[in-house]
């Protein structure tokens, strides 16, 4: 019997060529951006609700809050952000690069396809019953993560670490977690179509046997 490999998330970089300087202003709840650069700015606010971004890139902003609901991104790059307080709910992003510290990320109910996460320090990240195709976090450290629900193909962690996971009724397949670190699992049934190394199992089999209600005894 041949084994199949774990397909390794498909990404592709944002396509910036040639940007122009954007208009502070222009960042907007339901703005439409297109081909802009972004940098050095800092808000106490930054309202995107609704708002369409293509071919743009925020390097250096700082934002307390921010809000990205029902935002679309196609070919953004968020370079050496600081972004504390992310609402991404029901938003749809497509090759699209992350670096920097997000905080918490409410993004629920969102649709990720080819998202790059890079050096990213993230404390809570809510991404329960969104759909993830084409998703690496790399170099990541994620105190909570909560897939809840999610569905997740192609999708690799690598040297990052998470203090919690949870997967409760996610559907996963092609998920490489052998290069995360673990801490803790909740609903581990949920980690059906995901891919560990030996070491890994041998950490989560307590958790196994105490959902599968099994008794250990020498």
């Amino acid at each position: 019997m041949v084994r199949r490999r774990t397909a390794a998330p498909r990404l592709t970089a944002p396509a910036l060529t040639t940007l122009t300087a954007g208009d502070p202003a222009a960042l907007r709840p339901g703005g439409d951006l297109d081909g802009v650069r972004f940098a050095g700015l800092r808000f106490a606010a930054l309202e995107l609700a609704g708002a369409r971004l293509i071919e743009s890139q925020l390097e250096d902003v700082h934002a307390d809050e921010t809000d990205l609901t029902g935002a679309r991104l196609s070919d953004v790059a968020l370079d050496g952000v600081s972004l504390p307080v992310v609402r991404a709910v029901g938003g749809q992003w497509r090759d699209v690069r992350v670096a920097g510290r997000l905080g918490s990320l409410e993004a629920y109910e969102s649709s990720w396809r080819s998202v790059h996460l890079v050096g990213c320090k993230l404390s809570f990240v809510n991404l329960r019953g969104a759909e993830l195709l084409d998703v690496a976090l790399t170099g990541c450290v994620v105190e909570e993560l909560d897939l809840g629900g999610a569905r997740l193909d192609r999708v690799r962690l690598e040297d990052t670490t998470v203090g919690r996971l949870d997967v409760q009724q996610a559907q996963l397949q092609d998920v490489d977690l052998r290069g995360a670190r673990l801490d803790e699992v909740s609903g581990v049934r949920g980690l059906a179509g995901a891919t560990v190394s030996p070491a890994q199992l041998a950490l989560l089999a307590p958790a196994i046997a105490a959902e599968l209600g099994l008794r250990v005894e020498d």
